[in-house]
């Protein structure tokens, strides 16, 4: 309040109070306006009321013409009333006052809860939804999956896994920004595709829809379908046609004996499945297929525990020659007796390990058994024979595979041109010259190289030409047709191989001889040595020495 505006008042107020003294009665409710006036000018302090009473006293009883014991007692009274006023209003004001603070705790209380409760709120369409497609992520979709098969009766639950086909590639070629945006885009085509179904996204650009309540596989087909023609068309972002396919693994069962791990772990493989014949499609579970792949799964991840127990070892087949019938080596043959299953022949194992990596240890461990069983064979006349180890594609592109052949050689000190090993024509048909720069520094120290299941591949003899290879093993599949007498097209194959060979200065060994008649026919087209059930079986190294001895 300004200057001017506090003396306009407090003439004001002296005025009521002047002529409140004058008026018959005397109405004493004047001053409790006037206190309630000052006290609400913020005029509000003891001295305050102190100095108004005294001024009041002075100024009235000087400037009014009133009996003087009539205007003291009114006066008196007034200023009573003034007193009482201003009290009252003084307490009025601090109930107010306090009254307003309790308000304003309350309401501050309650918009700190309600800004509470609404940040848990986003806590929680943060802990149940993915930030970039809005969609339910992992955890709301676990939910909602147990859920569905915590139910005790015959209805029945699909799932629908599904996986972008090498989205990367959208990554790579347009950036993550564009990347997001076409998966965000897939996203809402996806669930307005299989509408009322949950669709959830559980991390990269995978997706899974559960289709609660199925009434049989064709519902969860078709879920699956519709997903899939939903994405078929490109996505425009930017000015940019993304194209984007999707690959779909499909479950369906009866919600009774099964589980959301149960339900996940069939989905992701029937997933793969589909994967792995191209994508753009979906692919059903298949309960046979499943088991025999979780067995061999199984088998994979049992190599490593089954080397360090011991339960591999080496069988041996002779590779015989076919102008003398001599033993000029033997091949070794892993086989692995498996506690529970027994013996398992490599067809059952070697895929496996080459899938995982796990060929390298198993390969290394055939290596430096057969060198060490090896290096003991001594002959009674002439040189023993040469054993000869198959390598896979991983060992002969390892880097440090020359350096520990030799570091075996010099431990077992078996002699180099005692060894022999084997390799597939894929590996020598390689772009890559390291693989190829290693075998030459392996045949310079003396170790003989031979290409084995030769036929099946590139049978490329003039790449071979400059290759450090020393022996040619041709497929058993040309063998097994000279057991008719009138199979002339295998025969006249072979005898040009043959030839080709020779002119290569390669020797070559017939795999896979079963019969007196094979041999026979292969020594008349000049084959070199046979191998098969006909010159011996695979068997333990005693046998291997016996027979040398």
């Amino acid at each position: 309040m300004t200057q001017a505006q506090l003396e306009t008042l407090l003439q004001r107020l002296t005025d009521l109070l002047a002529k409140a003294l004058r008026a018959e009665p005397l109405d004493l409710r004047v001053g409790h306006r006037v206190a309630d006036e000052l006290v609400g000018a913020h005029i509000a302090s003891a001295e305050a009321l102190g100095r108004t009473v005294e001024v009041i006293q002075l100024r009235l009883v000087r400037d009014l013409d009133l009996d003087a014991d009539d205007i003291e007692d009114r006066m008196a009274r007034l200023l009573g009333a003034v007193a009482t006023g201003y009290a009252r209003a003084l307490r009025d004001r601090t109930l107010d006052e306090q009254e307003s603070i309790r308000r304003a705790a309350l309401t501050a209380r309650a918009e700190a809860e309600q800004a509470l409760r609404a940040s848990e709120a986003r806590f929680r369409h943060q802990a149940t939804h993915d930030p970039l497609t809005d969609l339910p992520n992992r955890t709301l979709f676990a939910e909602r999956l147990a859920a569905a098969v915590a139910v005790d009766d015959d209805r029945r639950v699909g799932l629908c896994f599904l996986d972008l086909d090498r989205f990367k590639r959208v990554n790579d070629s347009y950036g993550h920004q564009i990347g997001d945006r076409a998966l965000t885009a897939a996203a809402r085509r996806l669930r307005r595709a299989v509408e009322p179904h949950l669709v959830a996204r559980l991390g990269g650009d995978a997706f899974v829809v559960l289709v609660e309540c199925s009434t049989g596989t064709g519902d969860v087909v078709a879920v699956a379908e519709a997903a899939l023609a939903a994405l078929s068309e490109p996505v425009v972002v930017d000015g940019q046609d993304v194209t984007v396919t999707a690959s779909v693994g499909i479950v369906e069962r009866r919600v009774a004996g099964t589980s959301p791990d149960d339900l996940m772990r069939a989905a992701g493989s029937t997933l793969h499945w589909a994967k792995t014949v191209g994508g753009a499609g979906w692919a059903l579970y298949d309960a046979e297929r499943d088991g025999r792949e979780q067995a061999r799964q199984e088998l994979s991840a049992a190599i490593p525990a089954g080397l360090e127990r011991g339960e591999f070892f080496l069988d041996y087949q002779p590779l015989t020659s076919l102008r003398d019938g001599s033993m000029l080596g033997v091949e070794a043959l892993v086989r692995w007796r498996h506690p529970r299953l027994g013996v398992l022949h490599p067809d059952s194992f070697i895929g496996l390990a080459e899938e995982t990596g796990l060929i390298v240890q198993l390969g290394g461990w055939v290596l430096a058994e057969a060198c060490r069983e090896a290096v003991g064979w001594t002959a009674a006349s002439g040189e023993p024979p040469y054993v000869s180890v198959n390598l896979a594609v991983r060992q002969i592109r390892r880097p440090g595979l020359v350096q520990e052949v030799c570091a075996l050689l010099r431990h077992t000190g078996l002699p180099p041109n005692r060894l022999q090993l084997e390799i597939t024509e894929s590996t020598m048909m390689t772009t890559t010259e390291e693989p190829v720069r290693a075998l030459r520094a392996l045949a310079d120290l003396g170790i003989r190289i031979a290409i084995d299941d030769f036929g099946t591949g590139y049978s490329n003899l003039a790449y071979l030409r400059d290759l450090p290879v020393t022996e040619l093993k041709v497929a058993g599949e040309f063998v097994r047709g000279l057991r008719a007498p009138e199979a002339r097209a295998d025969e006249r194959i072979l005898a040009s191989l043959v030839s080709l060979a020779h002119a290569l200065d390669l020797t070559v060994t017939a795999e896979g001889v079963e019969t007196g008649g094979q041999a026979e026919r292969l020594r008349a087209i000049g084959c070199d040595a046979g191998q098969g059930w006909h010159f011996g079986r695979p068997a333990p190294a005693d046998h291997i020495v016996a027979r040398i001895r």
